[in-house]
């Protein structure tokens, strides 16, 4: 016999009413698929996904990851004056006075030599580029008008027209000749002068000679001590700016910990007062609940632009911003937690004739002190996050620093240095809070 079988053999069975059941069922699970589908479909034509595929450039993504582990060196040739200079990308005195081993001058010619067999010379009003596999390009400027020869078809990765030759044979290797210069670009992995300056006499020492001069007699410096020295070249290093980006990430910690720190003193003494077991009166409950609600529910980014609007630029805008939002989180989560506590805990205290202040203390703080400490910081953690989004508006700190090496357009490794530098920092708080949170709560 089936399960069937037997079920229909069952007292009271109505194979009807199962059937329509799963139909009902089976319609249901349809519509949701089906409304699931409708709602990506809306999404994608919503979103413009096909327009966006269509228009993106993946090529400029592959440029920008690359200069953010690279650096570009540029070999260029004022075609008015006919000087030619060796310098590095995004420094602003980073110019070789004697050109490097792979930059060869023989009087008025130039050879470049990009590596794997990729040569430019540079002579007069033009440039001749050798590239392997595919041949020899000529460029040269004539009469305001820039006249190529090629050896074959113009392969995808050359760009002519009368204004300005732009040839790429490899992502690290670039010639670009226009009606007033030749330039040639090639990349080199590292960051440049990342610790001294370019100019810098401690760029010629090893890391070893580095820490024998630090503690060496011999002053490099009639004003300060070797060690010193070394210390204040790195931190004042004009393209990396060290200094004021360790004093950046400060105030980005600094701002998330008063605002948490705030947030949970103010909250908690709020929380007693939203909890239904500790305040009788039903308006003040509801008054609290909804301050919580007002406080969160604006946006911590807006109450950094009302902040801005209200107090001006700085590090206090941010911790103010976190703090509001936060007190109304930390408010809401506290109450509920206040409301789930065990009053027999709370009746033996009052039994040894406490105060109100000591039952709170010995009978409900310990129920609820691993729920405060994890949430306190865990938003601890979260908070040194929105803060460095919160500085990009205006609030300072390493946020700030972040959105300025965007706009100045320059080389993207200032920009992965301060990203890097920020994921470090998080990843501290993360390893330091989850170290007090097991030392606080599980001794």
């Amino acid at each position: 016999m089936t399960i069937a079988d037997t079920l229909r053999a069952e007292p009271g069975f109505q194979a009807d009413a199962v059937a329509a059941t799963v139909r009902r069922r089976s319609w249901a699970a349809l519509a949701a698929l089906a409304a699931v589908v409708l709602y990506l479909a809306y999404a994608w034509h919503a979103f413009g996904v096909s327009t966006l595929i269509a228009t993106a450039q993946p090529d400029r993504a592959v440029l920008l990851g690359l200069d953010s582990v690279a650096h570009k060196v540029h070999v260029t040739k004022d075609l008015r004056a006919g000087d030619l200079q060796v310098s590095i990308e995004g420094e602003r005195t980073a110019v070789y006075e004697q050109p490097p081993a792979w930059v060869a001058t023989d009087g008025g010619r130039t050879t470049v030599d990009l590596g794997d067999g990729y040569t430019v010379t540079i002579e007069d009003r033009g440039a001749v580029f050798e590239v392997p596999g595919y041949g020899t390009i000529v460029a040269r400027v004539e009469g305001g008008k820039i006249v190529t020869d090629l050896p074959g078809p113009a392969p995808d990765w050359l760009q002519l027209n009368p204004a300005k030759v732009d040839a790429r044979p490899t992502i690290g290797r670039r010639l670009q000749v226009s009606r007033t210069r030749i330039e040639v670009h090639r990349y080199f992995f590292g960051w440049e002068n990342f610790f001294f300056p370019f100019r810098s006499e401690l760029t010629a020492y090893s890391a070893g000679e580095l820490a024998g001069l630090a503690v060496s007699g011999d002053r490099l410096s009639a004003e300060l001590p070797n060690w010193r020295y070394i210390l204040d070249t790195f931190l004042t290093n004009p393209d990396w700016l060290h200094g004021e980006v360790l004093i950046a990430l400060f105030e980005t910690v600094m701002m998330a910990v008063l605002g948490t720190m705030i947030a949970a003193f103010v909250g908690l003494p709020l929380a007693f007062l939203a909890a239904s077991n500790f305040t009788p009166s039903r308006v003040l409950q509801a008054a609290t609940r909804r301050l919580f609600d007002f406080l969160r529910g604006i946006d911590m980014l807006i109450w950094s632009l009302i902040f801005i609007r209200a107090f001006g630029l700085g590090p206090l805008t941010g911790a103010l911003a976190i703090a509001f939002t936060d007190t109304g989180s930390l408010g809401k989560l506290f109450s509920e937690a206040l409301e789930n506590i065990d009053d027999k805990q709370v009746d033996g205290v009052r039994a040894t004739g406490a105060s109100r202040l000591q039952r709170y203390r010995f009978g409900v703080i310990p129920q609820i002190l691993p729920v405060l400490v994890s949430q306190i910081l865990y938003y601890l953690e979260s908070n040194t996050r929105s803060a460095t989004v919160i500085g990009a508006l205006g609030a300072g700190g390493i946020g700030l620093l972040l959105v300025e090496t965007m706009r100045t357009a320059k080389d993207w490794e200032n920009t992965t240095y301060i990203i890097i530098l920020t994921i470090l920092v998080v990843f501290a708080m993360d390893s330091l809070s989850r170290r007090l949170r097991r030392r606080l709560i599980d001794g």
